[in-house]
């Protein structure tokens, strides 16, 4: 997630702009004529190589890396709306060329399974990677459980790059444990693979799973138009009636989410 100084929640970007992406995000210096912005994972900075790409706020804004200093990572924006794009607080970081290696679980994550393991019927597991990941969860869990207690179920967000190229293990340490679930999470998946592979992949998770007997759901922007407006597109229309394929629909909140 995005963090921006005080002084700079009306940055707008362009195509051609630089941003900082700052180790340590403070109110910019009067020499300083970049915006910056920051990460809230902190491990992410070692592991930036120049060339690489980054996706602002589900992909609106598109930047690569153009310089690796002390400060922070330099980018160049080359993807951006029409008249800019302002750079808003708590929005997602994509970082598709980068295999990022960082622990799946926070602190904070470990205090809310406290509560999980006694009051949810499943677990779902955001930006799950490996089967490693999984294992760290389960772990996590069953020191929590009560004996004889079963472990929750599992829904597995397919999220990232990575993710996708480990499906077939990460579904193999899940399902052989407890009852588990894929969410194709095509918001972050689509930045992440890019929009030309989102269609072609979303089919391949399907399979896998089908042939694994495992439930999917289908997830992100699903009749959004419709949810928001009343009115769907054509497109939508199609892509809803796609998804009957799945087991579970994930529909978008909005005023007319009954319709």
């Amino acid at each position: 997630r995005t963090i921006l100084p005080k002084e700079q929640h009306k940055v707008r970007v362009a195509i051609g702009d630089y941003l900082l992406l700052a180790r340590a995000v403070a109110n910019q210096p009067e020499s300083m004529n970049i915006p910056q912005i920051g990460c809230t994972l902190e491990e992410l900075h070692d592991q930036l190589r120049v060339g690489a790409h980054v996706w602002i706020d589900d992909g609106q804004i598109g930047a690569q890396i153009v310089e690796i200093s002390a400060e922070g990572a330099l980018l160049r924006v080359f993807q951006a709306p029409p008249g800019g794009k302002r750079v808003r607080a708590n929005k997602g970081l994509n970082f598709p060329d980068t295999d990022l290696s960082v622990t799946p679980l926070t602190d904070k994550d470990r205090q809310d399974l406290d509560f999980v393991v006694d009051h949810a019927d499943l677990i779902g597991y955001s930006f799950v990677q490996s089967a490693d990941d999984v294992a760290l969860l389960q772990r996590e869990v069953q020191q929590r459980l009560k004996p004889n207690q079963p472990l929750p179920a599992l829904v597995l967000k397919i999220e990232t790059h990575r993710a996708v190229r480990n499906l077939p293990q990460i579904m193999l340490r899940a399902a052989g444990r407890q009852p588990t679930a894929v969410m194709i999470a095509r918001g972050d998946l689509a930045v992440e693979l890019g929009y030309e592979r989102i269609a072609e992949m979303q089919e391949e998770i399907l399979w896998l799973c089908e042939s694994a007997h495992l439930p999917v759901i289908w997830a992100t922007q699903v009749l959004e138009q419709l949810a928001k407006e009343g009115v769907p597109t054509r497109a939508e229309v199609s892509d809803a009636a796609l998804s009957s394929r799945a087991d579970c629909v994930m529909l978008n909140k909005g005023p007319f989410i009954v319709q």
